[in-house]
């Protein structure tokens, strides 16, 4: 939330946010969630959590970090990820990232398993957010493969530490706002209206992508095989070097040999410790 937005409500029982209860806070987001809040960041923290207080009948932010802490079912961890973090996205975003899967990675992989149908093509979107892209994804597999699909086994895997954007991903319903990047083709092909401004994805996509709550930090992921391909992207900007690191080996271990990794153009792989090859911005290889 904006400093000015944050002034807006300081009249209206505000509930101010001290050193030691910010530093509370903050160690508990970066040890559970893997996200780092500097010092300026303690302005927008306390103006994003301000409404739970209320709502929650907190009179200051110790009883609400003790309440989180206290939660052994995660729900109120989840809230506060989704609360600090900006979930702002859209169909087409970073577009020529689904022009080089369309144009350059599925035709690898259908040449490399041309003669094994019963290959396993696993997309994993992690931090899938409301679900845009994992659903770009799929509208370009169904492009590119036709009516050849069924002969596939195909899908994607979409995850996010926030249960409440994985349940509006799930519904596949979206503003307007959120598709005006995306070609009319898709937009008429794949999507009804459903409202003066609002439209759903058919089923023939929305079957196509596998919800699934996961948290980053989590020590091992729980997959049985590597993916050929991984999107997280705008993602990892929220972490410290350090950390970015540890999810990054997580990603390598979990790609199979020669798998892409896309993350977002605002984002780059540490060049001393890389264990993938440079394609191109924002785009690696699994050596």
């Amino acid at each position: 939330m904006p400093a000015d937005t944050d002034k807006m409500f300081k009249g209206l029982n505000w509930i101010e946010i001290g050193d030691e209860e910010f530093d509370l806070i903050r160690k508990l987001v970066y040890s559970k969630l893997g996200i780092n809040l500097t010092d300026e960041k303690k302005s927008l923290v306390a103006g994003r959590l301000q409404k739970i207080l209320k709502d929650l009948n907190f009179k200051n932010f110790k009883a609400y970090y003790d309440f989180v802490i206290g939660d052994s079912t995660g729900d109120s961890l989840s809230t506060l990820a989704n609360k600090i973090t900006t979930n702002h996205t859209f169909f087409y975003r970073e577009n020529d990232h689904f022009s080089y899967f369309f144009d350059n990675v599925l035709p690898e992989i259908v040449k490399k398993h041309q003669n094994n149908r019963n290959f396993d093509l696993r997309i994993w979107s992690a931090g899938c957010s409301s679900g845009e892209e994992p659903y770009m994804l799929a509208i370009l597999l169904l492009e590119y493969f036709k009516d050849d699909y069924k002969n596939w086994d195909a899908g994607i895997l979409a995850t996010d530490i926030s249960e409440k954007v994985l349940a509006i991903a799930k519904t596949g319903i979206y503003n307007f706002d959120r598709l005006k990047d995306l070609p009319e083709y898709y937009l008429k092909k794949y999507f009804k209206k459903t409202g003066a401004d609002e439209y759903e994805l058919i089923d023939k996509v929305k079957k196509e992508v596998t919800y699934r709550h996961l948290n980053f930090m989590s020590a091992v992921f729980p997959f049985k095989k590597p993916f050929d391909v991984i999107f997280c992207r705008n993602v990892m900007i929220y972490f410290d070097n350090p950390t970015r690191e540890v999810l990054v080996r997580k990603f390598w271990e979990n790609l199979a040999v020669g798998g892409y990794l896309f993350i977002g153009h605002s984002e780059s792989l540490n060049k001393s410790k890389i264990l993938f090859e440079y394609v191109k911005p924002a785009l690696y290889r699994k050596i």
